[in-house]
């Protein structure tokens, strides 16, 4: 993997949860008490040999660029490689990308630096685990163009993903973009691999013919007459496109099974922030609930997960929820299905509840 450069896309459908995406990139949404999207991406691309990785920003990258830092705490803090921020304009212009082609337009010159052989393209809008070493070994062994990760689950009521269908051989014959479709079928995850210098030319040749659609103008004809293969992902996979399903990837970490998935073996890397452990008073209640650091329960808690220094005051009953970091809930509050956002203060006597399928949420430093 010393021949691999990754590129994270911090920035992806940003408008599919506008909720969270207001003061932030979607890659720097947090997640599991402690986690920020983005570190999925970039820890397993470390965690599979990867020591240079360029990273797209957009929008509201300044929490993204707080996080990230100098990326020390993913041991990409480098003379040689490392983290690299790579600007959201194209090589001639001021403007903002408007598409993942022209996304990738702008970060040319950082690959045309790049020795390495292979590139690894990924989103950071998911929680999954992966090891992109065995995907760079199945790109070598079929001598693909392009290697497509997926997964197979159910369709959702709204099909936004890019589905596709394989021989045995795993070489993609047929793609589907925004089309309705039923039962379990096979979800583009939104990460590649390509050679460095093929990855160059297409996107040489995709700006030059006016291509704006990865999967339209590029996946999709080649299906047809290139020679693009898939590679099948089984582990957990949850993709965040609505505020159902953030609250969803949160929750299923409640469920052992899926919580060994994600941090078994390999370590899920973020930023550190020292804090004093959790403390629970006399008439503390927590209930399958992850808490975690510098937090003050006095309430109940059950089925939530809890970011760092969350108070929780007494006769306070929290269940089913999302609570970011320095929140205050006062007392005798009675809170279910919510999720709030980072420094809100919920006053004494407040009943807020929203339901599995629409939580309600909270705004960013809002006083209730």
């Amino acid at each position: 993997m010393a021949s691999t450069v990754g590129v994270i896309f911090s920035s992806t459908n940003d408008e599919n949860v506008p909720e969270l995406t207001k003061v932030r990139s979607k890659g720097s949404i947090p997640y599991g008490g402690r986690y920020r999207l983005v570190d999925f991406a970039l820890s397993c691309m470390v965690n599979s040999g990867i020591t240079t990785v360029g990273m797209i920003t957009k929008n509201n990258y300044q929490s993204l660029m707080d996080h990230l830092g100098s990326g020390k705490e993913w041991d990409l803090a480098r003379k040689e490689g490392g983290l690299i921020l790579l600007p959201p304009y194209s090589d001639e212009t001021e403007m903002l990308y408007r598409n993942r082609l022209e996304g990738l337009k702008g970060s040319s010159a950082f690959l045309r630096k790049c020795k390495e052989d292979f590139v690894v393209v990924a989103d950071s809008d998911a929680v999954y685990k992966i090891d992109y070493s065995k995907v760079i070994e199945q790109h070598a062994k079929t001598n693909a163009d392009l290697t497509l990760v997926y997964h197979e689950h159910e369709c959702g009521e709204v099909n936004s993903y890019m589905m596709f269908e394989t021989d045995k051989n795993e070489k993609i014959v047929s793609v589907d973009v925004n089309q309705p479709s039923s039962g379990v079928r096979k979800h583009y995850i939104n990460v590649f691999v390509a050679r460095t210098s093929y990855l160059l030319n297409l996107i040489q040749t995709a700006i030059a013919r006016g291509y704006s659609s990865f999967s339209g103008d590029i996946v999709m004809p080649a299906a047809k007459s290139g020679n693009i293969y898939g590679y099948k992902y089984e582990g957990y996979y949850q993709n965040i496109d609505s505020l159902s399903s953030y609250f969803k990837a949160n929750m299923d970490l409640l469920d052992k099974d899926i919580r060994s998935q994600l941090f078994g073996d390999r370590d899920i890397y973020t930023k550190v922030n020292d804090a004093p452990p959790a403390k629970f008073a006399e008439s503390a209640k927590v209930v399958n609930s992850l808490i975690h650091d510098g937090c003050l329960i006095e309430g109940t808690v059950e089925n939530c997960i809890l970011f760092r220094g969350v108070k929780v005051g007494k006769g306070t009953t929290l269940k089913n929820c999302i609570i970011m970091s320095e929140n205050f809930i006062g007392d005798d509050c009675n809170l279910s299905y919510v999720v709030s956002d980072k420094d809100v203060s919920v006053s004494n006597g407040t009943t807020l509840a929203g339901c599995k399928q629409k939580p309600y949420f909270i705004n960013k430093g809002t006083q209730i």
